[in-house]
């Protein structure tokens, strides 16, 4: 069989998948670089010179043809050519069909006196072609051939023996799965999880560097290539669990169907919030506040500028209006659902809150797979700009480069709806698309006919103004304010009222109409107590109003004044004190106490005292003659007693250090002395002046 082949001699062949003519094939080797291939194009040795080119280049067909016409003689279809052995009967067949191949694809090679590698691709592509007649049981097992297959089929007959073609690698563990106990493995699953678009050239490079020298051999990129590609199906869930948390929740984790139930049409009700995904007027992402009751599947959109919690009002008014007041509401821990004007109006129409735990946005699937739902909905309204930022680019590139360039974004995603009129879509695909849609979740009855079949009692609002006041605004340290004489402080302005005197607390609503008026309740809301007026934002005369208010304060406090006065009238200098004692004896005359064991007390005074009292009950004696004389001898004789100096803190210390100096010594020192020192060295004196001793010597001691 001829290997190498001209272009003229291909054309003369006429083979299937190549041109028929010299100047086709000419082009084609042209076009696909045929003399640029290396080891596949050579000069031509003979007459006429040129280039020869390898059947190699050739398309597979062509090959095959080659070797059909190349009358390559059918290989031996007898299996006991090898004989029986230990193996079992799987294993033999195995082991026979590849030795079969082995054994024609050399017998190929010799007949047409061909080197290894070239008739191994040759033989390959003919029998993938079928133009190789083989057994039914060889074609069972061996069902295409490969030059790399054949050749690593003949490395392991030559290096283990004919039995070991017995073993099917397909599916065994590589190096990187058995390799220190899967420590390698799991060594790799970490990077391929916390660096997801890592390559398998950096994965082997990490492999080699940690597990330097413990390895029996290094992995190529081969083995890591085909380690990851079999892992990513093996541990699917654990890489998405830990590259991918929200995805793992929303496709792979175990979640209960229909576990959110509801007995009654508004018993319960489940909002959220997300940014909508189409633009309006404006250049403006506006945000979306979704609310849908669990009963009947009902729903309702209310769109904003951004999320807060004065949106929050407007969607459950909007609600209330429309489906009446419900006994739960579900939402998350957001911002604008737990503000305090929030759970103050839920509170004020007996509305229970739920919070769902923290980011498990799946306790409030229902809203979620809605706005999902309506997210996929939104791809039909001008100025769509897609799910994701994949999404964004694919619609820029609807236009070509010079068209976006410098182009606003109205004109690259066809933005025609305002604020106003995007509401107005949103209200109609909730009453006309989806609340007509027909559900599984209620077998197949729309939002609509659940609702309209409900014979319950609906709770609802006589008047709608009250529920306006509750969603009226409310200012700064949630709304409490204490009536000053100056009225009630708001934003540096100040509202006089006669509704509540100075010193209570109050509940402050704006006016949303009027800047200038205020709406006072009671310190819990659940009482009206009157308005409040700004005259400077009220367009009204200060010092009018100012007298209107302090006359409304003095016939407030008159009638409150005539009882008090009255009964001033009554009241004595001793009316208190007096009570005071009568309640004192009151107390005390239903109390007795009872008589107490007792002991007399004689003591050498007491006595003398005693003695004193007896005889100071007669006359007086008189004095002696000569008393005064002898009170002057006795006087004469004393001597006077000299004054005894004050002890400074330093000789004190001095003295101190004297008695612990004969101590020391082992000299006598009065018992006296010896238990001063002793009282005297637990005093902060003494301690002062000894750190102070240590420190300046006796210098600071005189």
């Amino acid at each position: 069989m001829q290997i190498w082949m001209t272009l003229a001699e291909l054309a003369i062949a006429r083979l299937p998948g190549l041109p028929s003519t010299r100047q086709g094939l000419a082009a084609r080797a042209e076009r696909e670089c045929w003399s640029a291939r290396r080891g596949q194009a050579r000069q031509r040795v003979g007459k006429g010179g040129g280039l020869e080119f390898s059947v190699e280049i050739l398309p597979s067909e062509a090959q095959a043809e080659l070797v059909k016409r190349a009358a390559l003689a059918p290989a031996q279809q007898d299996r006991t050519l090898w004989g029986q052995d230990s193996l079992s009967a799987e294993a033999q067949t195995l082991r026979d069909a590849r030795l079969w191949v082995l054994e024609a694809v050399e017998q190929f090679a010799r007949d047409n006196l061909l080197k290894r590698k070239p008739a191994d691709l040759l033989w390959a592509a003919a029998y993938n072609a079928d133009n190789i007649v083989a057994p039914d049981w060889v074609r069972r097992e061996v069902g295409s051939a490969s030059e790399k297959r054949i050749r690593i089929w003949r490395k392991i007959r030559d290096a283990e023996g004919e039995d070991a073609l017995a073993r099917d690698d397909r599916g065994r563990k590589s190096l990187l799965d058995t390799a220190l106990d899967g420590e390698v493995r799991a060594f790799c699953l970490a990077i391929m999880a916390a660096k997801p678009f890592v390559s398998a050239k950096h994965i082997r490079a990490a492999v080699v560097d940690r597990f330097e020298g413990r390895l029996e051999r290094d992995p190529s990129i081969r083995d890591v290539q085909r380690a990851m590609q079999r892992w990513e199906v093996e541990y699917r869930n654990e890489l998405l669990r830990l590259r991918d948390p929200d995805g793992y929740r929303s496709k792979v984790e175990f979640s209960a169907a229909g576990s959110t139930r509801a007995e009654a049409l508004n018993d319960l009700w489940q909002i959220d919030a997300s940014p909508a995904d189409v633009m309006l007027k404006g250049k403006r992402r506006h945000s979306i506040y979704m609310c849908v009751d669990i009963y009947s599947r009902r729903t309702i959109v209310l769109v904003t500028r951004t999320p807060r919690a004065s949106a929050v009002g407007a969607l459950i008014r909007k609600a209330i209006l429309a489906w009446g007041v419900p006994r739960k509401i579900k939402t998350d821990n957001g911002s604008d659902f737990t503000a305090n004007s929030t759970v103050r109006l839920f509170d004020a129409l007996g509305i229970e809150i739920e919070l769902s735990p923290p980011y498990q946005p799946k306790s409030k699937g229902n809203v979620e797979r809605v706005i999902g739902t309506f997210q996929r909905d939104l791809a039909t309204c001008p100025g769509f700009i897609g799910h994701s930022v994949a999404d964004r680019k694919v619609l820029e590139n609807r236009k070509a480069f010079n068209q976006r360039l410098g182009a606003k974004a109205e004109a690259l995603f066809d933005v025609e709806m305002d604020l106003p009129e995007f509401q107005s879509w949103c209200d109609s695909w909730t009453d006309k698309i989806y609340g007509h849609a027909p559900h599984e979740s209620l077998r197949r009855k729309s939002p609509f006919e659940v609702a309209a079949a409900w014979r319950g009692t609906v709770r609802r609002i006589e008047h709608p103004q009250a529920l306006d006041i509750l969603l009226a605004p409310i200012p700064g340290n949630n709304g409490l304010r204490k009536v000053t004489k100056t009225g009630v402080k708001v934003d540096h302005h100040h509202y006089y009222t006669a509704a509540a005197m100075p010193g209570t607390w109050v509940l402050v609503r704006m006016d949303p109409t009027d800047m200038g008026r205020i709406m006072l309740f009671a310190e819990d809301g659940e009482a009206w107590l009157g308005e409040g007026i700004c005259p400077q934002l009220a367009g009204l005369d200060p010092v009018e109003t100012i007298q209107k208010v302090r006359a409304a304060q003095k016939a407030y406090e008159q009638d409150r004044l005539t009882d008090i006065r009255r009964e001033m009238r009554k009241i004595g200098p001793r009316t208190v004190s007096d009570a005071l004692l009568r309640e004192g004896e009151r107390r005390a005359a239903g109390v007795v106490a009872f008589p107490q064991r007792s002991e007399l007390v004689s003591t050498p005074a007491l006595r003398a005292a005693a003695e004193a009292m007896v005889h100071g009950t007669s006359a007086p004696a008189a004095p002696a003659p000569d008393l005064d004389s002898r009170r002057s001898a006795v006087l004469g004789d004393l001597a006077p007693i000299p004054a005894q100096p004050v002890e400074s803190a330093q000789d004190r210390f001095k003295r101190a250090l004297e008695l612990e100096a004969a101590l020391r010594a082992g000299r006598g020192v009065d018992p006296a002395d010896e238990a001063w020192l002793r009282i005297y060295q637990k005093q902060p004196q003494y301690q002062a002046q000894k750190m102070m001793f240590e420190e300046f010597g006796l210098s600071a001691i005189r």
